[in-house]
């Protein structure tokens, strides 16, 4: 039986952090093809800038001070947690084996966290606000004509609903420019952290040494004029009007913003279809116009 010593304990502490690490580093990761990662360093943020594409104008007289339109998006920060226990007579009889694989899904779990937090905002997208007060995804985003950003708004859609398709929605999104359609606010990265001491309550009532990782973040929405979503069959034709109709966005004052769609994002339902859709040399005996066009993402956790 081994003695359950404090340099025993760091030891088996200094194992555990490794399973941790290593089972991190192999988890696969999606989220920051489709999310900007901003560094937070309080409670929440505040994008007031959201709904503001910057552009030149020509340089005549003084600078034109753009100010920000008054969007009060705020994305709170969220603390998230998991425990595992190691029981001392499992560490005197020399047992310790059986945790290296909890320790490396632990790990995993840290790792797939914010793809599970990003992704699950697309399909959340359709009833959910965004910084303009609209649905992310929704059919009257307000885009005001004038110059100066006021007139009558005209409502812009980046969703189409065909109420006699009953599959799982897809997404095209822009994702070349500096700022993703989706934001992953980071404040504190996951950690692995321990309560071994002997006379820790724990230990001490129930012969348990407590492991833990948290960590503090939160996902939110970008530009909803990056992002178009489809309750619609997923076909060439389809595709193609939603390129066409993400091509024509402007932004307030009637400029183009150039959206180029980059990706093609599906739940696991439609990888086979949308592989075919976009990878195949050749549509109905002639070439592929869409093969190599867009990036196939196929969220797992869709």
């Amino acid at each position: 039986m081994a003695m359950v010593t404090a340099a025993l304990v760091q030891a088996l502490f200094t194992g555990f952090k490794k399973n941790f690490e290593d089972g991190k580093s192999e988890a696969p990761s999606q989220y920051t093809k489709i999310a900007t990662v901003i560094q937070s360093t309080t409670k929440s943020n505040t994008y007031g800038w959201l709904g503001k594409f910057p552009s030149l104008r020509k340089w005549i007289g003084d600078r034109v001070i753009n100010s920000m339109a008054a969007h009060g998006y705020n994305i709170v920060n969220e603390d998230y947690e998991s425990t595992v226990g190691v029981d001392r007579t499992d560490i005197e009889d020399d047992e310790i084996g059986i945790y290296s694989p909890i320790f490396a899904e632990m790990g995993r779990a840290a790792a797939i966290h914010p793809d599970e937090s990003v992704f699950a905002l697309l399909p959340a997208g359709f009833t959910t606000a965004c910084y303009d007060g609209q649905y992310f995804f929704d059919t009257d985003h307000p885009v005001y004509p004038n110059a100066d950003g006021t007139g009558t708004a005209v409502s812009t859609a980046n969703v189409v609903v065909d109420g006699l398709y009953t599959g799982e929605p897809w997404y095209v999104l822009d994702c070349k420019k500096a700022l993703k359609p989706f934001i992953f606010q980071e404040r504190k990265k996951p950690e692995l952290v321990a309560m071994t001491k002997t006379d820790d309550e724990a230990v001490f009532t129930s012969k348990q040494f407590r492991y833990g990782v948290d960590c503090r973040d939160a996902a939110g929405y970008g530009f909803w004029q990056m992002a178009y979503a489809n309750k619609r069959e997923l076909n060439a034709d389809n595709l193609w009007d939603c390129i066409q109709k993400m091509r024509q966005f402007e932004s307030d004052g009637g400029r183009k913003l150039g959206i180029a769609p980059t990706m093609l994002v599906v739940p696991p339902s439609l990888e086979k279809l949308a592989t075919r859709l976009l990878e195949r040399e050749l549509d109905s005996n002639s070439s592929n116009e869409l093969k190599g066009r867009l990036e196939l993402v196929v969220g797992d956790y869709l």
